[in-house]
């Protein structure tokens, strides 16, 4: 399976393509099962990028895990949780709160 990433222009921070729209959380990414729905999520970011939405698209490979979508590779999981130094800052602190 694969989901869509991105970083946002405006500020730099990691987003996922989810329900239409770019989301701060890699939780509810779309997926894309099949080659088809690849394709439509890289023309989504194809799209995004060229309207100076969004930088550095990538295709990623993820996987459903307890119904959440979360990222395969390392450096995936640690743009999704934010830095790798505190647990008090970035996106584990705002799930904790």
């Amino acid at each position: 399976m694969k989901i869509l990433t991105a970083n946002r222009l405006a500020d730099g921070i990691a987003v996922w393509y989810a329900d239409g729209g770019w989301a701060e959380t890699v939780d509810h990414a779309d997926p894309a099962h099949d080659k088809a729905a690849e394709d439509r999520l890289e023309a989504i970011g194809a799209k995004a990028h060229a309207d100076n939405e969004v930088v550095d698209v990538a295709l990623i490979d993820a996987d459903i895990v307890d119904g959440v979508v979360e990222p395969v590779r390392l450096r995936e999981k640690i743009r999704a949780a934010g830095p790798t130094i505190r647990n008090d800052l970035g996106k584990q602190a705002e799930r904790a709160a």
